[in-house]
């Protein structure tokens, strides 16, 4: 099973980007099936703001720049949008991923939705990108989501024995979340097949 884990924050050195380490281990350790992920760290791979070349039949900037991720995207089981909170807001950058990914990348695969905050935030991204960002990418976001508040106090140690009351609760919330994941990724997967759920027609949302 493939999940393609992206780092919303636009810093290079984020507190997202070590939340997605500690999501990867979780999956990595599960013992149903074997897990491969994939991390796309805009912080440390940021990509350039949609423009209508990505739609051009002629070789682009695109090409390099975009394809090699829409291909790991292609071939992904499901997916993990981790989003810190910018004044209220999703990052522009990932609003940017959505913008990109309307080819059909990520339509009809489970998305597990998770927010950061250093303080007690969190909710706002995560009601922006339900409200929106599913539309012509056709992601699928659990009814499951996770916000990690006060995150610097967090996931500074392996050893259950320094975590919090809190901190053990959240990592088996975390595993909660990622079972619901798991079981979402197979079910759906006999879904794509289905030349029901074809694009070619109405290749966007209303």
């Amino acid at each position: 099973m493939k999940t393609f884990i992206v780092v919303g924050s636009h810093r290079p050195q984020s507190e997202s980007a070590r939340v997605a380490a500690v999501l990867s281990k979780h999956l990595q350790k599960r013992t149903d099936a074997p897990h491969e992920v994939e991390i796309l760290d805009l912080g440390k791979t940021p990509l350039p703001l949609w423009d209508e070349e990505l739609w051009s039949e002629e070789p682009s900037k695109w090409d390099a720049l975009w394809k090699p991720w829409s291909e790991k995207l292609k071939h992904c089981d499901s997916l993990i949008v981790i989003s810190p909170e910018y004044a209220g807001t999703a990052p522009a950058a990932l609003k940017n991923f959505f913008l990109l990914s309307t080819g059909g990348q990520i339509a009809h695969k489970p998305a597990l939705l998770v927010a950061v905050s250093s303080g007690v935030g969190g909710a706002y991204p995560i009601a922006e990108l339900r409200m929106s960002s599913y539309k012509n990418s056709h992601v699928l976001y659990l009814p499951e989501q996770l916000i990690i508040r006060k995150v610097n106090e967090l996931f500074v140690s392996d050893d259950s024995s320094f975590w919090s009351e809190e901190e053990s609760y959240l990592r088996k919330r975390i595993d909660f979340a990622l079972n619901q994941l798991a079981h979402y990724s197979l079910a759906l997967s006999q879904m794509r097949r289905s030349s029901e759920f074809s694009f070619i027609e109405f290749p966007y949302g209303m």
